[in-house]
C-alpha cells in the first residue's frame, strides 16, 4: 500500500468552507469587473465578403478598415467622455450570401456585443445587415450602398456615406448631350440586382427627361455568363449611347462581348466598371473610351477633421499600405464611415446606442472624403459627383470642373 504524503492533510469543514467562499467571491469579483473592461474597448463588427463573388470588393472594405483602425489607435483611440478609448474591429466573412450575412450580424451583436456594425458591400446585402442593427438598434454604417430603397423611414439605424443614385445620373445626361449633341438614343442593359437595377432605371428615366429616346432596355439576371443575345440587340437598335450596368466581372464580359460582336456607339458608359483598377486591368486597351461615374475620386482636395487632414493624406498612406495602388471609392468612402463614428462618439461622449443614434442622425463634418451630412433618410446628402474615363489606360476625370484633368472624347472604333 502506499503511504500518504504527510504534507497533503485532509482540510477541515470550516477550512473547505472558507476556501470555497473566497473562491466564489473570487469568481464574482471576475464576472462583474468583465463588463467594465470590455468598456474600455470600442467594438465595430463588420460581417464581410472575403471570398465569393464579392470577395473583391469584400476586401477593399477590410483593407481600409484596419488602416483606419490602426491609425486611431496609433493615436491612442477615441474620446468618449473624458475617457480616450481603443477601437477594436471584429470581421466574419460572409462569403458572399446574404443569408449568412444576417447570421454573422447577429452573432457580432450578441455574441462579440459589438457596438457599432460596418455594413458589406453593395445594397442589397447593407439592407439585410441593416435589417439586423435595426432590430437591435445598433447604429449601422454603410459605405457601399447608395440605392434610395434601401434607405427609407424603416430603418433609422441605418447611414451611408455614399450620396443617391440619382446624382449620378442627371449630370452625365446633361453633360454628354453639350458634349456630343448629336446625341438622340441611348440602350441601357442592367443587372437584375438593387444597385444596378437601380441605375438603370435612373438613366433611363434622366435620359427621356431631357430629350432622349430609350431604344433598349433590359435587365439580365444575377449569374448570367453571356450578354451575347442582348447585345446583339443593342447592335440592332444602332443606339448613340450604350450604358451597361452590373458589378465588375460582368462589365468585363459584356465589353469583351461587344468587341467580339462588333457593338459600337460613340458613348459607351460602363457602371461601376471604370471606377474600379480590376476594369482597366482586366481590359487592358478594350477599356479605353469607357465613361463612368463615382462617388469620389483622389484626384479631388477636400480637408477635414479625422486621422486623415487631406484627400493627400490618405492617398500617401493609401499608396504605402499597398506599394502604389490608387484608391477608388469604395476605399475612400468606407475610411470615411470610421469618421462618422468617432464623431458621434466625441459628440455624446457616450455608448449609449440611443444617444448615438441620434448624434449619428445629425453628422454635419468635413473629411478627406469630402462632406457628410446625412438627409431624413439617413444617406448623404447629393452633391457633384465626379463622371470619368479612361483615356490611354489610366483614368481621367470630365467634371465637376474643379478637378477636371479632360474632355470627353468618343469611344474608339
Amino acid at each position: 500500500m502506499f503511504e500518504r504524503d504527510p504534507r497533503r492533510r485532509a482540510l477541515s469543514p470550516s477550512r473547505r468552507t472558507g476556501l470555497l467562499a473566497a473562491a466564489l467571491i473570487a469568481a464574482l469579483a471576475g464576472t462583474a469587473a468583465a463588463p467594465a473592461l470590455a468598456q474600455e474597448v470600442i467594438k465595430i463588427g463588420a460581417p464581410l465578403a472575403l471570398t465569393g463573388g464579392l470577395a473583391d470588393e469584400g476586401k477593399k472594405q477590410d483593407l481600409v478598415w484596419k488602416m483606419w483602425v490602426e491609425k486611431v489607435n496609433a493615436a491612442g483611440g477615441l474620446k468618449v467622455g473624458d475617457k480616450t478609448m481603443k477601437v477594436e474591429l471584429i470581421e466574419y466573412d460572409y462569403q458572399s450570401e446574404g443569408q449568412r450575412a444576417s447570421q454573422l450580424a447577429e452573432k457580432l451583436i450578441n455574441d462579440d456585443k459589438v457596438q457599432f456594425l460596418f455594413a458589406p458591400f453593395g445594397s442589397g446585402h447593407t439592407k439585410i445587415v441593416g435589417g439586423v442593427g435595426e432590430r437591435y438598434q445598433v447604429p449601422t454604417i454603410a459605405c457601399v450602398a447608395s440605392s434610395e430603397s434601401v434607405f427609407d423611414q424603416s430603418l433609422k439605424h441605418l447611414f451611408g456615406t455614399l450620396s443617391p443614385n440619382g446624382g449620378m445620373t442627371t449630370a452625365m445626361v446633361k453633360m454628354f448631350k453639350e458634349k456630343f449633341p448629336e446625341t438622340k438614343t441611348i440602350a441601357v442593359l442592367g443587372r437584375d440586382d438593387v444597385f444596378p437595377k437601380s441605375m438603370a432605371e435612373g438613366i433611363a428615366k434622366a435620359a427621356e427627361a431631357q430629350g432622349l429616346t430609350v431604344a433598349y432596355k433590359e435587365l439580365y439576371p444575377v449569374g448570367t455568363m453571356d450578354h451575347a443575345a442582348a447585345l446583339s440587340s443593342i447592335k440592332a437598335a444602332k443606339p448613340d449611347w450604350i450604358y451597361i450596368t452590373g458589378y465588375t466581372q460582368d462589365l468585363i464580359l459584356a465589353r469583351k462581348q461587344m468587341q467580339d460582336l462588333g457593338v459600337t456607339a460613340p458613348i459607351v458608359t460602363m457602371v461601376t466598371g471604370p471606377s474600379y483598377k480590376e476594369f482597366t486591368e482586366g481590359l487592358g486597351k478594350l477599356a479605353d473610351g469607357v465613361t463612368s461615374s463615382s462617388w469620389w475620386h483622389h484626384a479631388t482636395n477636400y480637408t477635414g477633421q479625422g486621422v486623415w487632414p487631406a484627400t493627400a493624406d490618405f492617398y500617401k498612406d493609401f499608396q504605402a499600405k499597398t506599394g502604389g495602388a490608387d484608391p477608388d471609392y469604395v476605399h475612400g468612402s468606407c475610411a470615411a464611415a470610421g469618421e462618422v463614428i468617432a464623431d458621434a462618439l466625441a459628440r455624446t461622449g457616450s455608448l449609449d446606442k440611443a444617444k448615438l443614434r441620434d448624434a449619428i442622425a445629425a453628422t454635419d463634418i468635413q473629411t478627406f472624403y469630402g462632406p457628410i451630412k446625412f438627409g431624413p433618410t439617413g444617406m448623404n446628402l447629393t452633391r457633384e459627383l465626379p463622371i470619368i474615363q479612361v483615356q490611354g489606360e489610366t483614368i481621367k476625370v470630365l467634371a465637376p470642373a474643379d478637378i477636371k484633368n479632360a474632355d470627353l472624347i468618343a469611344m474608339p472604333k
